[in-house]
């Protein structure tokens, strides 16, 4: 069974949680507790292939800065989420984005960005679009999702599994590559 590592990263109160939570046990947190970090684990079955997920839900606030080199070195695929009813939770994950790149040292990484709380179409203050186009700029997946009313909640994670698994076929590839070119054999 293939183990993922997810991380679900973005700015305090823009519903990392709830998301996680609706996901993993299909209820919704209605009130709000600010989160250190909390572990989920899943086990799903995708293209017919069984699937343990373990999903880092990160803390959103400033204080806890320290955490998050060690969970950018260890996550295979993130989660970026920003709440459709808050502007600076967008402009937040431009930084969060390059703090990742930085850890990581890849330019490519399995990556989706979320704008949560859909269901609060009269409170929006990011447009659709503008979601969309950071994606496209970052080069990464879009989902307007919403925890409360569990839209696209199933596939924001899904698509970053097949993410993960495309960029893990990659990698494979290109280790035979590396270890096939170049060796001989003496007898």
């Amino acid at each position: 069974m293939h183990e993922y590592k997810i991380v679900v990263c973005g700015s305090g109160g823009v519903g990392k949680s709830s998301l996680t939570v609706q996901y993993v046990q299909g209820v919704f947190v209605e009130r709000y507790d600010p989160t250190i970090e909390d572990s989920y684990r899943k086990q799903i079955e995708l293209d017919n292939q069984q699937c343990m997920l373990e999903i880092l839900d990160t803390a959103g606030t400033e204080q806890f800065l320290a955490m998050r080199d060690l969970y950018m070195k260890t996550g295979q695929g993130f989660v970026l989420v920003y709440s459709i009813t808050t502007q600076s939770t967008l402009s937040d994950l431009h930084e969060l984005r390059e703090q990742i790149l930085r850890v990581k040292g890849e330019d490519k990484i399995p990556m989706v960005l979320v704008g949560n709380k859909c269901d609060l179409e009269n409170e929006r203050a990011v447009g659709i679009e503008e979601g969309s186009s950071l994606a496209d700029k970052f080069g990464v997946s879009f989902f307007e999702a919403s925890a409360k009313s569990r839209i696209n909640v199933n596939e924001i994670f899904t698509d970053l599994v097949k993410q993960i698994n495309l960029n893990r076929d990659t990698m494979s590839k290109q280790t035979k590559k590396e270890s096939s070119g170049g060796c001989c054999t003496i007898l």
